[in-house]
C-alpha cells in the first residue's frame, strides 16, 4: 500500500468494525491526511480486562499501523464512577482498589499497541486532569455545555430513569466526565478521533459535542459493533462469567477453549475482528470450514492466534499440548502441573481420598456413566481409558502411582468424553 493511511477504514469496514462514525467522509478524509492521534478509554471496573475490551485494543492496534497515533486511557477518574448500567447502580470500588486496578489494565493494554516510533502510543490517565479540578470549575467550565435534556436521552440513562432503582446523579454525570476527556485529550494531545464500543455511542458523542461546543472545531467518534454469537446474543461469556485477559482468572487453557470452540457460522467473522490474518487467508479458512466443517481448521487458526496475542506463543504451546495429551494424542506425563491444573479446571471432576480406588466407581462418581454398571460395560466394549490408557478390566484399580503430578486421574470414555478426579 503506497498511502496506508488511506485504507484505515476500509479494513476496518472489511473486519467489520464499523458500526457507526459521525461523520464517516470526514473520517476518512481525516485517516487518509492523517496521522490522526485517537484514543479508547478502559475503566477499571475490575482487575482485568474482559474479551470485550480486546476488540478496542485490536481496533486501536489496527489503527496504529496505519500509521495513526493511540492515546490508551485508563479510567482512574470514571472508574471510580462506573458506566450507568442497564441492570442497575454499580457499587463503588475504593480509592485504593481502583488505583491498584488501573495499575494492572495500564500493564494489560501495553501489550496490544507499540511504544515505539513515529506514531508511538502513550497510557494516560484520567485522573490526572479531573483529580485537580474544583466542583465550582466542573460546573462552570465543563456543565454549561451539557443540556440535560440530551443527557437524558441517552439509552442506559432513559432505561434507568423509567426503573424502579433510578439513576443516581453520580452515574448520569459519567458521560460529562467522558466528554471531558476527549476534550482535555484534543487541548493536551491534539486528539481527534475517539473509539469505542457501539453500547458507548451516547457517551463517544458527549465528547465530539463538547469540544464542538467550547472549542468550535469538530472531531470524530467511531463505534464498534457488538460482536455476537449466531443466535444474536452477545459473545464472550461463558457460564462461568467473562472471558478476561488476565491469566489467572481465566486460564490460558481455559482461554484457547474458548475460541476452539467458536461456531461455524461465526469463525470467519471472529477471525476477521480478532486476528491479524489477510483477507486471502481468512477466506481460505472460510473454504475450509464449508467443506470440511469436522476438520475445525477455521476455529483451530482462531484460537492458535488470540491465545498467542494475550498469553504469549509458549503459552499457546502448553495449552495445545494438552489439548492433544487429554486426548490421547500426546504425553500426559510431560505436561507441566500448572498447564494440567487448567485443563482439568474445566471438566466435569470428583474428588476423592488418598487410597486405591475401583476403575468403575470413579468413572460413576464423575458422571462420565451413569452408573457402576454402565461403567462395566463401557470397560468390557474397550471405551473406558484410565490417564490415555486402556481398562483391561472391570475390577482395575487405580491409587498413589496412577496420579499425574500427584493429584490428578484423568479418565476418559470413548474418543472425547473426559473427566478428572482430584485424590488427596
Amino acid at each position: 500500500m503506497s498511502d496506508p493511511r488511506g485504507n484505515a477504514l476500509d479494513e476496518l469496514a472489511w473486519r467489520g468494525l464499523v458500526a457507526l462514525s459521525t461523520d464517516e467522509e470526514a473520517l476518512r478524509a481525516a485517516l487518509a491526511a492523517g496521522p490522526v492521534t485517537f484514543y479508547c478509554g478502559f475503566d477499571p471496573t475490575a482487575p482485568s480486562l474482559h474479551m470485550g475490551n480486546l476488540v478496542q485494543l485490536l481496533t486501536m492496534r489496527r489503527l496504529q499501523e496505519f500509521g495513526h497515533r493511540p492515546l490508551v486511557l485508563v479510567g482512574g477518574a470514571t472508574g471510580l464512577i462506573g458506566d450507568p448500567r442497564m441492570s442497575g447502580e454499580r457499587v463503588l470500588n475504593s480509592r485504593d482498589t481502583v488505583a491498584g486496578w488501573v495499575e494492572r489494565i495500564r500493564g494489560q493494554v501495553q501489550r496490544f499497541v507499540s511504544f515505539e516510533g513515529e506514531n508511538a502510543a502513550q497510557v494516560v490517565n484520567n485522573l490526572d486532569w479531573t483529580a485537580p479540578m474544583s466542583a465550582i470549575d466542573f460546573l462552570r467550565d465543563v456543565g454549561k455545555h451539557f443540556r440535560v435534556n440530551r443527557m437524558l436521552a441517552k439509552e442506559a440513562v432513559s432505561a434507568r430513569l423509567n426503573s424502579e432503582s433510578g439513576i443516581s446523579f453520580t452515574e448520569f454525570s459519567y458521560q460529562i466526565l467522558q466528554g471531558m476527556d476527549f476534550h482535555e485529550l484534543w487541548k493536551r494531545h491534539g486528539c481527534t478521533l475517539q473509539t469505542g464500543g457501539s453500547d458507548q455511542w451516547g457517551n463517544l458523542t458527549a465528547g465530539t459535542d463538547l469540544v464542538h461546543r467550547a472549542e468550535g472545531v469538530s472531531v470524530h467518534a467511531l463505534a464498534t459493533p457488538l460482536v455476537t454469537k449466531a443466535d444474536g446474543t452477545k459473545f464472550g461469556k461463558t457460564e462461568g462469567g467473562a472471558i478476561w485477559l488476565d491469566a489467572e482468572m481465566t486460564s490460558p487453557y481455559a482461554f484457547y477453549q474458548f475460541w476452539l470452540n467458536a461456531e461455524d457460522a461465526k469463525v470467519g467473522d471472529y477471525l476477521k475482528i480478532f486476528t491479524f490474518r489477510t483477507r486471502e487467508e481468512i477466506e481460505a479458512l472460510d473454504e475450509s470450514t464449508r467443506e470440511k466443517p469436522q476438520a475445525r481448521e477455521a476455529q483451530r487458526a482462531l484460537a492458535e492466534d488470540v491465545t498467542t496475542l494475550v498469553h504469549g506463543a509458549e503459552a499457546t504451546r502448553r495449552v495445545q499440548e494438552a489439548s492433544q495429551a487429554l486426548f490421547g494424542r500426546g504425553d500426559l506425563a510431560g505436561l507441566d502441573a500448572g498447564t494440567l491444573r487448567d485443563a482439568v479446571a474445566e471438566l466435569p471432576s470428583a474428588s476423592v481420598p488418598a487410597g486405591e480406588h475401583p476403575v468403575v466407581d470413579l468413572f460413576a462418581a464423575t458422571g462420565l456413566v451413569q452408573s457402576k454398571s454402565a461403567a462395566r460395560r463401557a470397560i468390557a466394549e474397550g471405551g473406558a481409558y484410565v490417564n490415555n490408557t486402556k481398562v483391561l478390566g472391570e475390577d482395575a484399580t487405580v491409587g498413589g502411582a496412577d496420579l499425574l503430578h500427584g493429584r490428578w486421574i484423568l479418565l476418559r470414555r470413548g474418543r472425547r468424553s473426559l473427566a478428572a478426579v482430584e485424590v488427596g
